[in-house]
């Protein structure tokens, strides 16, 4: 069991906290958390991209000039590939890019990121994130306090309708539940803010 500092939203040392190293303490995997990114990235992608082959671009019904005789390549159509304003060869067509992973590869890559944050000294636990108002404000504070970095990932037990709105518009900040976390933020993020309670939540649903 890992000790960890616990803060408050002043980043005033109040407690400290163990947390358990089977979710927050093992080994990384990289493979697992490559493949949990690029996973998750696939299916994020909408995959409306279209070209129009040469059946599908207007014009071209007739042969531009005869077989024989002119001194050009014969040609059939003026809305071939090689023509300008021609059809695409081999273009991209709506398509699904979304796969399955195996989930005891997301639960495995899930957890190497949480222990890697925890590793390299990116993850910090605050006694509780919760605010009485809506006010951006304050958590611009609390981040500033607490020594938060660019981005960063807040994770709360349950959905904390005001600390949500309020963070929304402040650049690099994410905010998610622990039932919710996912490789690719906690990756992506700089530093990774988790409640106590947070915590111990990843721990009964990782654990």
């Amino acid at each position: 069991m890992a000790k960890f500092d616990v803060l408050d939203m002043n980043g005033k040392k109040v407690d400290t906290v163990e947390l358990s190293d089977a979710v927050f303490g093992i080994t990384p995997n990289e493979k697992a958390v490559h493949a949990a990114v690029v996973n998750f990235l696939a299916n994020q992608r909408q995959g409306t991209q279209s070209t129009k082959t040469r059946s599908e671009v207007s014009g071209g019904g007739r042969k531009p000039w005869r077989q024989k005789g002119t001194g050009h390549a014969r040609q059939g159509s003026i809305r071939a590939p090689q023509w300008t304003h021609g059809g695409i060869a081999l273009g991209p067509k709506p398509r699904d890019y979304s796969y399955r992973l195996n989930r005891k590869v997301k639960r495995l890559a899930i957890l190497s990121a949480l222990s890697a944050k925890a590793a390299c000294g990116d993850m910090i636990v605050v006694d509780k994130l919760a605010m009485d108002e809506y006010k951006t404000k304050t958590v611009v504070a609390m981040l500033s306090a607490i020594g938060a970095g660019k981005k960063n990932l807040i994770v709360t037990p349950a959905v904390e309708a005001k600390l949500v709105k309020s963070a929304a518009n402040i650049p690099g900040v994410t905010t998610t539940v622990a039932t919710s976390v996912n490789t690719y933020d906690v990756v992506n993020a700089d530093k990774f803010i988790v409640s106590v309670d947070a915590a111990k939540k990843l721990e009964e649903v990782l654990g």
